[in-house]
């Protein structure tokens, strides 16, 4: 599932880019402030989609030790 939740994250953190860009060119600073809080969330979700890949990765490894 984490292939999944990579995905939605980029999608999410691609949206936040295009909403801070379209703030730029308009000069809206709220739009601008949403944008770069949504890719902000979107790196934190990856982040810890990371930490739980990792840790599933951990616990396979001490899985195949005791085999």
């Amino acid at each position: 599932m984490a292939g999944l939740e990579d995905i939605k994250n980029a999608g999410e953190k691609l949206a936040g880019k295009a909403k801070e860009a379209v703030g730029n060119a308009t000069d809206n600073d709220k739009l601008k402030a949403e944008g770069q809080t949504d890719q902000a969330k979107a790196s934190a979700k990856q982040g810890v989609t990371d930490v739980k890949d990792a840790a599933h990765g951990v616990a396979d490894s001490f899985k195949n030790e005791n085999k």
